[in-house]
């Protein structure tokens, strides 16, 4: 049964093009708790794909006993680095917060069946790096 206002709440984050067709653009869920502050993986991999547009990326956050959690850059981006991260998050106004503290080189990202990135994966591959 539909709901009455139309919509499901799928915890995805969309946009509506003028032909009303829905793309999904990111998930709601998906941030990282630093020392205190809420900070988008999403935004994370916004600004690797701007540096790196032709390669895969994937943030997510791991354990850190200072700060509660840190974020960790998966990539296939072998020039992928911390520095040219935080370069572009400084000249663009955002905040060094969404800046990974590490950057994991990868051959490629995992995916699920349906395509989408395999975060649970990706988290073992950063957790397992660490």
């Amino acid at each position: 049964v539909p709901p009455e206002d139309g919509w499901h709440d799928t915890g995805d984050v969309v946009a509506m093009d003028e032909d009303r067709f829905i793309s999904i653009r990111g998930r709601l869920k998906r941030f990282a708790k630093i020392a205190g502050e809420t900070v988008s993986l999403a935004v994370v991999e916004n600004i690797a794909a701007a540096l790196w547009p032709d390669n895969a990326h994937a943030a997510v956050a791991i354990p850190d006993g200072r700060k509660g959690e840190l974020i960790v850059l998966v990539t296939d981006a072998r020039e992928a680095d911390r520095m040219e991260l935080l370069t572009w998050a400084q000249n663009h106004g955002v905040s060094e917060l969404a800046v990974p503290r590490r950057v994991l080189h990868v051959q490629d990202i995992p995916l699920l069946a349906t395509g989408k990135t395999d975060y649970v994966s990706v988290g073992k591959m950063a957790i397992a790096q660490s």
